[in-house]
Parts: C-alpha cells; sequence; structure tokens
C-alpha cells in the first residue's frame, strides 16, 4: 500500500497524453467510416470507451495525488517543462466531448463537458502565458522550458471548434480558436530560436517533436468545421505533412530511446494527422489510401505505446523521479576553453 502511494508521487499531468492519444485515435477512425464502413465506426467506438476508461483512472488518481501529495502537484506547477503539461488535462475533457459528438450527435452531457474542458483550457493558457511576464529567475519564461511541450496549451484552443460548433457555440469556439492562432507561431518561433542558441531539448523529450504536427492539422480540422474554403485545409494538411518527415527524422534516435511518458507526445498528433487526410480525402482517391496508411501508422504506434507503458507500470519504470538533465547556458557553453 505504502508503495502504491509513493508510486502516486509520480503521477504527473502528462499522464493525460494518453487519453489524448486515445480519443484522437478514436476520432481518427470515426473519419475512416466513409472509407471502411461500419467497422471503422464500431473501432472508434471501443476506442473511445478505452480513452473514457483511462480518463476516469487518472481522474481519480489526480485527485488522490493532490490530498496525499500537495507539495508534488506545487511541484508541477512551477517546473519551466511540466506546467505545460497541466494542460493536457483540460484538453482530454475537450477531445472526450468531441468523440461524444462525432459518436452520438449533440448532447447535453457532452455540452457540459466541451464547456468544462473548454473554460479550463482558456484558464490554463492563460495561466501559462502569464509565467511569461515574470523573470526567468522568479519562474519566468526561461530556455529549458521552451520544449515542443509549449505548444500543448496552444493546440487546445484549436480543438475546441471541432465539437463546439455542431454543439451550436460556433462564436465562442473562433474566439478561442484565435488565441490559439495567434499564439500558435510564436511558440513555433521560441523553439527554433532555443534550438540556434541554447541547442536541442533533452535527449529523453526528443518524441515530443511530433507535436509540431498538431497545430497546423488540427487547424485544418477546426477550419472545415467552420466551413472555410477547403485549399486551407489543404495548406495546413501540408504543413502536418512537412512536419511529420520532419519529426520522423528523429525515429531512429527515438526508437533507441528507453520507453518513457514522453513517447505517448507522438500519438495524438499522428492520430490528427490520419483524420485530417481522411478528412480531405475521397474514397477510391490515392488520399484515402494515404489516410489508411497514416491511420494503421497511428494504430499501430499508439498500440506500442499502450504495450510499453503496461511494461512500465509493471516494472516501476514510468512511475520514478524523472532524471534531472544539466542546463548548461549558452553563453558560458560558447566561450572558449
Amino acid at each position: 500500500m505504502e508503495s502504491t502511494r509513493a508510486k502516486l508521487k509520480f503521477m504527473m499531468p502528462g499522464w493525460y497524453a494518453v487519453v489524448m492519444g486515445l480519443a484522437g485515435l478514436s476520432l481518427a477512425w470515426h473519419r475512416a467510416k466513409p472509407v471502411l464502413g461500419d467497422g471503422a465506426e464500431a473501432a472508434s467506438l471501443a476506442i473511445g470507451v478505452l480513452a473514457a476508461a483511462v480518463f476516469a483512472v487518472l481522474a481519480v488518481a489526480t485527485v488522490l495525488r493532490g490530498w496525499r501529495h500537495p507539495e508534488a502537484w506545487a511541484e508541477d506547477r512551477k517546473h519551466p517543462v511540466r506546467h505545460t503539461f497541466i494542460a493536457a488535462l483540460p484538453i482530454a475533457v475537450l477531445l472526450l466531448a468531441t468523440v461524444g459528438v462525432a459518436l452520438f450527435g449533440a448532447h447535453p452531457l457532452a455540452d457540459a463537458l466541451w464547456w468544462l474542458g473548454s473554460l479550463a483550457q482558456w484558464f490554463v493558457t492563460a495561466w501559462v502565458l502569464a509565467r511569461w511576464w515574470r523573470g526567468a529567475q522568479a519562474g519566468g519564461l526561461q530556455w529549458a522550458g521552451v520544449t515542443p511541450a509549449l505548444f500543448i496549451p496552444i493546440v487546445g484552443n484549436v480543438l475546441v471548434p471541432l465539437a463546439g460548433v455542431p454543439l451550436g457555440h460556433a462564436e465562442w469556439a473562433a474566439a478561442q480558436f484565435g488565441v490559439g492562432l495567434l499564439f500558435w507561431p510564436v511558440v513555433l518561433t521560441l523553439i527554433v530560436v532555443r534550438i540556434v542558441v541554447q541547442g536541442l531539448w533533452p535527449e529523453r523529450l526528443l518524441p515530443t517533436a511530433f507535436i509540431f504536427i498538431a497545430p497546423p492539422v488540427v487547424v485544418g480540422l477546426a477550419l472545415l468545421q467552420f466551413g472555410a474554403p477547403v485549399l486551407w485545409a489543404w495548406a495546413c494538411w501540408g504543413m502536418g505533412v512537412f512536419s511529420f518527415i520532419w519529426a520522423a527524422s528523429l525515429t531512429r534516435r527515438i526508437a533507441g530511446m528507453p520507453f518513457g511518458l514522453p513517447h505517448w507526445g507522438m500519438s495524438f498528433p499522428m492520430a490528427a494527422l490520419a483524420a485530417l487526410t481522411l478528412r480531405l480525402a475521397q474514397p477510391g482517391q490515392p488520399m484515402a489510401w494515404a489516410g489508411l496508411l497514416l491511420l494503421a501508422l497511428a494504430s499501430l504506434l499508439i498500440a506500442g505505446l499502450a504495450l510499453g507503458t503496461l511494461r512500465g507500470l509493471r516494472d516501476g519504470s514510468l512511475l520514478a523521479p524523472e532524471p534531472v538533465a544539466p542546463i548548461v547556458p549558452a553563453a558560458s557553453s560558447a566561450r572558449p576553453a
């Protein structure tokens, strides 16, 4: 019992990336229905139920962790990287609402979940960005925290229209979508500058490079939900595919790493790319085959991540203190020896 309590201390908000990946895969399978028929809808439902079940377990664990280990929760909020993963919780709620709307249509429960996720995401984004006003020494924006994980609070806002428009909240969805659209290029610029002046983020966070895929493909899906010209979505798809090719150049390095929770950062972006590809496809056209290929790739990836997670939970490697990477300031590293 004591061992379980100790492990609970290390169940940080990043675990909600599991729900994000599963819910995203459920939505991708739903998009495959015009090509694969009712079997795709059944797969979408099964994966969606699994996502909801995982969320329920994590929600209980989060409450228990906050009660038994308040210092761990406080540490997450202060951490330069982990604080951004707090946004994964409202994003998981938004995605579950989106799965519910996709499978069952507008419903009061989905509407309540959507409002809860939307407003919580708005608050978390404001909280994350408000930290930028502080100096680096006071816990504000610093190079250690400029990683692809910084996209997470932004992506949550561009997700809002996926369920918000069919639920009848297009105006609020557009307003919150605008927040994500404003800060997506800002975060992208910060990350590129960080690579130039500080170097790449720690090795164990390399899988989060796949998060580069998420903003453009989710923006593309949202634009189609708003009824925007389809060519805009094609432009977003092109950005997403290029981001995938860019991130995939790290595949060999990622494959050689020990499995860790950051690997789940690959899951939702790949599922979202498959969903947008299938959304743009017509049955029988090459784009449909590309969508099915990406769907198969995302499904195999998430199945592998799930197996790795079960093994990690069994051997205790996932619920343990994370390694601390040394941070070498760019100025000192540039001095000659």
